[in-house]
């Protein structure tokens, strides 16, 4: 795949039109801009692969270094996992907005995602799908015990939603096993309250990254100005 050569208009309307059908927690406007921060490829990709993908690794982004950085964790975590690594330099050109190199991105990806959601038996009917906009998971198989992946699903379920031990019946069962039994559950407890504690505290980084984007972007816009009338006033048409 060549990012030198610009899309074909067939190829750029299919692209756009398989966008649009993707659930993404932001409008499409334009797609340089839009995509140059990797936030809307990571959730395409975790749209397709749930559990491959976990979104609050990535923020939007104005400066182009936190930019780099998403795509960054998008290269290792993600799109190593799906043959799709991107090179440094078009990373560099996507998180700078230079115009026609990301959709020659998303083309090879929507490429990849179709080969591999094949590869693993998918149909569009049965896969299971993450939806950015409401944070849900969910299959859009009407039958979910026969689509692919479901079991994984409802593991995971009966994981982190586990059944009291007050709810199950242990007469069955000598002291011993049932001592053992409620010191797991009490470690369970303990560690999903961690977990919970650790969540909290990723939102509350998120939002200070998102801040400080803020900052950055209000003291670049001010050096812009800075710069400009310092060039007015150095020149000798505009001095009084």
């Amino acid at each position: 795949m060549s990012y030198e050569d610009p899309l074909q208009e067939d190829d750029l309307q299919g692209l756009l039109a398989w966008i649009d059908k993707i659930p993404l927690s932001r409008k499409k406007k334009n797609l340089t801009r839009d995509f140059s921060d990797g936030l809307l490829v990571a959730e395409i990709c975790k749209h397709y692969f749930p559990r491959l993908v976990e979104v609050h690794n990535y923020i939007s982004a104005n400066s182009v270094s936190q930019k780099l950085n998403n795509w960054g964790t998008l290269n290792r975590k993600v799109l190593s996992k799906l043959h799709f690594t991107v090179p440094a330099d078009i990373m560099q050109k996507i998180a700078e907005c230079t115009p026609g190199i990301v959709e020659v991105f998303l083309l090879g990806l929507q490429r990849k995602i179709n080969d591999a959601t094949m590869k693993h038996g998918y149909t569009p009917e049965s896969r299971p799908y993450y939806n950015a906009r409401t944070g849900s998971e969910k299959s859009h198989s009407a039958n979910t015990e026969s689509a692919p992946g479901t079991l994984q699903l409802q593991t995971d379920y009966a994981v982190k939603n586990p059944i009291p031990l007050a709810n199950l019946d242990l007469g069955g069962l000598d002291s011993q096993t049932r001592l053992i039994l409620e010191e797991k559950e009490q470690a369970l407890l303990a560690s999903q309250e961690t977990v919970q504690i650790l969540q909290v505290k990723i939102r509350r980084l998120e939002h200070l990254l998102h801040l400080k984007d803020l900052r950055i972007q209000d003291m670049e816009q001010r050096i812009t100005r800075y710069d400009s009338v310092s060039t007015i006033q150095s020149n000798p048409h505009h001095r009084q």
